[in-house]
């Protein structure tokens, strides 16, 4: 059985968010979850995306998809949705647009081509929230404001001062824990968009085994919204400032939010262990 890193809303190896992915062409159905597990916790990056084809009909699913992280299932991901529709691209097993079934509800992802590829999510809700106990001294930096992204989401996205603040921000991730579900997401407008990215991200998810996610496409749906309504433009781009970085190019139509990024693969092997 095959498995692939894929470094996904990355144009060059080394950079964007690690994923991996294990296509299960000759399944129809996915392995137990223990197994799913396990692997995810030996690769042991954000996501493992595992995917097998489902029956070929018109506007109907092709493929089911679902996300590990090294200690959890998630309800939806972005970057590794990317990664999965790169390997389906790339391996000639799919063209054009996909259809993903997924525990967040049916995801559509198109290839372009520019090397680029589109996902399809559903926008994230956003709730103005008053500050939780602990919040500022969790990151030891003053905070703007605060909205919740849903349940879907499950994060606070957290406005600070400056593009400076987001990218020097330490926080203890203990704290971080007990303030949301998944986790906060910390957000400033960019300092100069003329380097080519309006606003600026960090993602920190120690509930989910991840101290800090490199690119993370299911915070864009929250991001894209906020930063769409205080810029007044529905087409953006993000920039997550983490140690690898990369860029989401975004775009809000109304319950839905476009995500647009390039993916590379890195690492392209067999996998022993096989259910």
């Amino acid at each position: 059985m095959r498995i692939r890193i894929v470094d996904a809303f990355a144009s060059r190896p080394f950079s964007g968010n690690p994923a991996g992915v294990v296509l299960l062409p000759g399944a129809d159905r996915f392995p137990d979850d223990d197994w799913l597990q396990q692997v995810a916790a030996e690769v042991n990056l954000s996501e493992t995306a595992y995917a097998h084809p489902l029956t070929d009909a018109p506007d109907s699913p092709t493929w089911a998809l679902r996300w590990f992280t090294p200690t959890t299932e998630v309800d939806m991901c972005g970057h590794a949705t990317l990664a999965t529709a790169h390997v389906l691209h790339t391996t000639g097993t799919a063209t054009g647009t996909v259809r993903f079934a997924a525990r967040c509800g049916t995801l559509v992802t198109t290839a372009h081509e520019d090397g680029t590829t589109t996902l399809d999510f559903p926008t994230a809700p956003l709730t103005e929230t008053a500050p939780p106990s602990g919040l500022e001294a969790a990151f030891g930096v003053p905070v703007l404001a605060v909205r919740d992204t849903g349940p879907q989401v499950g994060d606070l996205l957290v406005e600070v001062a400056d593009e400076k603040t987001v990218r020097s921000v330490a926080p203890d991730l203990t704290a971080v824990a007990t303030l949301s579900r998944r986790g906060v997401i910390v957000t400033a407008a960019a300092e100069d968009p003329a380097r080519g990215y309006d606003f600026v991200s960090r993602c920190f998810f120690p509930n989910y085994g991840i101290d800090e996610d490199p690119v993370t496409g299911s915070a864009h749906t929250a991001l894209a919204p906020f930063w769409s309504e205080r810029l007044g433009r529905t087409r953006l781009t993000g920039l997550q400032a983490s140690a690898r970085s990369g860029l989401v190019h975004t775009e809000v139509r109304g319950e839905r939010t476009v995500l647009t990024g390039h993916a590379v693969t890195v690492i392209d092997g067999e996998l022993l262990a096989t259910p």
